[in-house]
């Protein structure tokens, strides 16, 4: 996705960046370039590598599947948490220092996540790895603002463009050949270690090449507003992700109520927050603007289904087919590639054509590939092909790309320009949260429908009943998403017409930041 900013604002937040334009001549940027974006790629791989090497963790890591989505889940709330905390500590003590400390955690929790003893220490580590992700993500575009001057910039989004497109494509792959070679007998460990080497050199040169820079009015940091953001989300998961493992007891209920509840004391402190020091965690003024409402409605929402699928697309492929860990990474090659295509056509010919129609005849299209797999798995049932899913992924892909790519503009083309830093870092948490909420969701429109089918059975059934209640699974499960893209498309409908060329009051020379992905917002 494209978004636009002025070239003197800091991607993160609202604040300005430093006025003096870096030094072209300077060759030593672009060595920073390669290592923030070697960064950024090592956060993409690693939120997809681990999906495909799922069932090889709980085979021999002895992990429950409630474990197995924290694995997954525990990560992307973490990684929500602390985007936006991220970003204001990147302002306030610098963001080379916290785009070092960042990658040296990040490389830490990998290390402890291969070592994991048990899967509760590989949950433990995963959570951690999010945070540190949360902390060195959000650095990576304010470095390139603050490294490149502004002529510059254009040619270096577009690489990061290149990079997200990459990530999506060798992660699931990545995942699957190094679960498959077993190197050194380790299994699946190799899928976390393979980030020591990457994160040691990007480490060492980071502290050598990256210049130092801080925003000079930086806002404070909301302290109470990152705790009740994340209790409340807690509050929620906790009891989605362990409910169906515990009977679905009592407290879970309450907990989800609670919730609610504590996520409407956020939204009050907030407001009182702007009100008295105007540096709130969530800018709530944004809300009022209808486009971008929405648009984080959709962004949620999109969050959700995507959450869901690729964890239960995973579960049926390896646990309801039996099929390897290569085989099924593969198998997703043909949809990464039609993500890529549609989303660059998407941004370079639909839509400036036809506006928001594009991104709707996305949701709608996604939502035809997702009932056409639905009907290929029950018609085709276990002896489904990989070549047979090929048409219905690349129809989904098709829908994914129409809609991820020009998202952003849409929702951020009637923000104004002071505050469309703030508002990209609230997209890109707001759809990390629906990440981690679909996730938990699993356990209710996944587990639940085979445990019925199962009636009791053990978990790592194997076996023509087991394979065929995770096909039943993985058909309502697709249901859902089907279901959510269904009201994606209507909530489209708030979306400007035509996603504008500026932002309300831009400068003349706006700076594009890659959207396909938004872990590189912050």
């Amino acid at each position: 996705m494209t978004s636009r900013t002025s070239a003197g604002t800091d991607p993160v937040t609202h604040q300005s960046a430093p006025l003096a334009e870096p030094t072209p001549g300077d060759r030593r940027r672009w060595f920073a370039l390669a290592i923030v974006m070697t960064a950024a790629f090592m956060d993409l791989v690693d939120v997809t590598i681990v999906n495909v090497a799922i069932p090889s963790i709980q085979r021999d890591a002895g992990a429950s599947f409630s474990q197995i989505q924290w694995i997954t889940a525990g990560y992307a709330l973490a990684f929500a948490a602390g985007l936006i905390t991220g970003g204001r500590l990147g302002d306030i003590h610098g963001r080379k220092r916290l785009f070092l400390i960042g990658i040296g955690g990040f490389t830490l929790a990998s290390a402890l996540c291969g070592f994991a003893a048990n899967p509760e220490m590989l949950v433990a580590s995963r959570i951690l790895q999010g945070g540190m992700a949360a902390l060195m993500v959000p650095q990576v575009l304010s470095i390139v603002h603050a490294t490149f001057p502004a002529h510059e910039r254009g040619k270096v989004f577009g690489l990061f463009g290149a990079v997200v497109g990459l990530g999506a494509v060798t992660g699931p792959l990545l995942g699957a050949l190094l679960t498959e070679w077993n190197l050194f007998g380790l299994e699946w460990r190799p899928i976390f270690l393979i980030n020591l080497p990457v994160g040691i050199a990007g480490l060492i040169l980071g502290s050598r090449f990256i210049t130092e820079s801080k925003a000079p009015k930086a806002l404070k940091l909301d302290l109470v507003g990152v705790a009740l953001v994340t209790l409340g989300l807690l509050m929620l998961l906790y009891p989605l992700t362990r409910g169906r493992e515990l009977g679905w007891p009592l407290w879970g209920y309450v907990s989800m109520g609670g919730a609610l509840v504590v996520l409407g004391a956020l939204v009050a402190y907030e407001r009182r927050k702007a009100a008295r020091d105007g540096s709130p965690l969530v800018e709530l003024s944004l809300f009022k603007v209808k486009s971008f409402a929405a648009g984080i409605a959709v962004q949620t929402v999109f969050g959700v289904a995507l959450g869901i699928f690729f964890l239960v697309w995973t579960l049926y492929m390896q646990y309801g087919l039996g099929w390897s860990a290569l085989k099924a990474g593969l198998t997703g090659i043909p949809f990464s590639i039609a993500v890529s295509v549609a989303a660059g056509l998407s941004v370079q010919q639909l839509v400036p054509r036809f506006g928001r129609k594009v991104l709707q005849a996305g949701a709608l299209v996604m939502a035809i590939g997702v009932l056409l797999y639905i009907w290929e798995s029950g018609h085709y049932g276990l002896t489904i092909a990989p070549w047979q899913m090929a048409l219905p992924l690349v129809v989904m892909g098709v829908g994914m790309g129409l809609i991820v790519a020009p998202l952003t503009d849409a929702i951020l083309s009637e923000v104004p320009r002071e505050h469309a830093g703030s508002a990209s870092g609230l997209i890109s948490t707001v759809q990390q949260m629906g990440n981690a909420l679909g996730l938990g969701l699993v356990s209710v429109v996944f587990f639940g429908v085979i445990d019925d089918r199962l009636a009791g059975g053990a978990e790592g059934a194997r076996g023509a009943a087991a394979g065929a209640a995770f096909a039943d699974g993985f058909q309502h499960a697709l249901g859902w998403v089907a279901a959510v893209m269904g009201v994606i498309f209507l909530l489209m409908f708030a979306l400007p017409r035509r996603s504008a060329e500026h932002v309300e009051g831009a400068t003349e020379d706006p700076s594009p930041t890659p959207r396909k992905e938004p872990a590189l917002v912050g």
